[in-house]
């Protein structure tokens, strides 16, 4: 029986259990001349996330069934070494490895699970694995961003997105972690005022049609008042954050960021961060709202020196700059949203990049290399649109599933990878890409390698992910 059809794809990269793609077709892949597509690894399980050592050992994660999956997985970082053998570095029991990198012999992984998320080390030559951190607000719908290390300053950078979708906790939530964490809540990070504008929902821990309402930065079920003061905290959702690389003296740079998923440093020690936009779904809806990146100022300050965290944004403010209970966010599907922050901080945009809504914005890196081309360019992973399910337009529905080059100077992109047909290769039998989500350049600068997440339908009503779908391809120069 023939386990997996793969086209121009060396032997020993199959190397983990069973791909569960029909066809890996490297030729169905698109990128610009003179370059050339190959796979690496298939067989991976939910990949969220990787980074290289120095000598060119690659750390890849797989990122358990913390989403609606099939099958239960564990959560692992898995060690590729340089001659292609690949191993379990290590387990996460508690769940959610999501972004990784290697300094000075120790691996430092970001992840989610249960009501805090977590920073935590491990030594590359014992595996002996020290928690940094562990009280970042967690537990609903957001990810984890980083972590990475400032080329200028050697401090330690990462971040977390909101606990809620839109910013309310809301029953949507509960197809995802809230279930779980029923208290979990959005955090400020800074002193704000509330409206009092509650938003009213059905209780699906109540008989239908029992409703209740909850208002911002509270638990689900929980309404707030209008003139409420919430204090701001160190460790808020929607934070970016540096610390030494032992743990010690953390200091928060920004907060208001929905999903800052991906953070790359240009080589002058510029930070900027992907997020994505909010949805056009749900009992507080917002239309219109762009993926994008932002350039986090506070980076190239000196460490202990922020009085205020910059605000980008969540949860009143569109990548735009347009507030989201003005007409330009009134929606077609589910209940326009009102003002939550009764004295929004000053707006630290805008982006200097906007990409379409429901791109779904992932993972990047710069390119420092010559030989590969296009230096300078920040190169970006687009998952690829929730749409229908979050989205009512059917515009939206073949948005991302590509890999761009970005200008952050000029503002502009260019693609460099997608399928010669849009969208995700199971759409359509082919055998590319279906979810890009991260991208990192090898040290010698010569190839770039593409993480693909695996097979992920979307409907109206459910996402699906699906094991042992993922893969990691190899783009170099011909």
């Amino acid at each position: 029986m023939q386990l997996i059809s793969t086209i121009h794809a060396y032997e020993q990269s199959i190397k983990l259990p069973t791909s569960a793609r029909p066809l890996l077709d490297p030729s169905d892949v698109e990128v610009p001349k003179g370059y050339k597509v190959e796979v690496v690894v298939a067989g991976l399980s939910f990949p969220t996330g990787m980074g290289f050592a120095d000598d060119g050992t690659l750390y890849i994660l797989e990122g358990g069934s913390t989403w609606p999956t099939r099958p239960a997985l564990p959560p692992r970082i898995l060690e590729r070494k340089p001659s292609g053998e690949i191993e379990v570095f290590a387990v996460e029991e508690l769940g959610g490895p999501r972004g990784v990198t290697y300094r000075d012999g120790y691996l430092y992984v970001i992840c989610k699970g249960g009501y805090q998320a977590r920073v935590v080390r491990y030594d590359v030559e014992t595996k002996e694995r020290t928690v940094l951190f562990d009280e970042i607000p967690s537990g609903g719908w957001h990810e984890p961003g980083g972590p990475l290390f400032g080329p200028h300053d050697g401090l330690l950078y990462f971040a977390h997105g909101s606990v809620s979708q839109n910013g309310v906790s809301l029953p949507p939530g509960f197809t995802v972690d809230l279930a779980k964490h029923p208290e979990a809540h959005d955090i400020p990070g800074e002193d704000i005022t509330l409206t009092g504008q509650n938003v009213t929902s059905r209780n699906p821990l109540m008989p239908f049609p029992y409703l209740t309402e909850t208002g911002a930065f509270k638990p689900f079920g929980t309404p707030s008042e209008k003139g409420e003061k919430i204090t701001g905290e160190l460790w808020c959702s929607t934070g970016l954050w540096r610390a030494k690389p032992d743990g010690t003296e953390p200091e928060l740079l920004a907060w208001g960021l929905r999903n800052p998923y991906g953070m790359a440093f240009r080589e002058d020690g510029e930070l900027y961060v992907s997020d994505n936009g909010l949805e056009e779904k749900g009992e507080r809806a917002i239309a219109g709202d762009p993926d994008r990146i932002w350039h986090i100022k506070n980076a190239k300050t000196s460490h202990h020196s922020i009085e205020k965290p910059d605000w980008y944004g969540f949860p009143d403010y569109r990548a735009d700059g347009v507030k989201v209970w003005k007409e330009e966010c009134h929606v077609e599907k589910g209940k326009n949203a009102e003002q939550l922050i009764e004295d929004p901080p000053e707006w630290a945009g805008p982006p200097v990049y906007f990409e379409k809504p429901h791109s779904c914005m992932t993972k990047m890196d710069f390119c420092k290399s010559e030989h590969f081309g296009h230096k300078g360019k920040l190169f970006a992973c687009e998952w690829g649109t929730l749409a229908p399910l979050n989205s009512p337009h059917h515009k939206d529905t073949n948005h991302g599933f590509q890999v761009i080059m970005v200008d952050v100077e000029k503002g502009d992109s260019e693609v460099f990878l997608h399928n010669k047909q849009e969208g995700a290769a199971s759409y359509h039998g082919s055998g590319g890409i279906e979810r890009p989500v991260d991208c990192k350049f090898h040290p010698d600068g010569e190839s770039l390698y593409v993480l693909d997440f695996g097979v992920s339908p979307v409907t109206e009503g459910y996402m699906q992910a699906y094991g042992h779908t993922g893969v990691l391809w190899k783009i170099t120069k011909e």
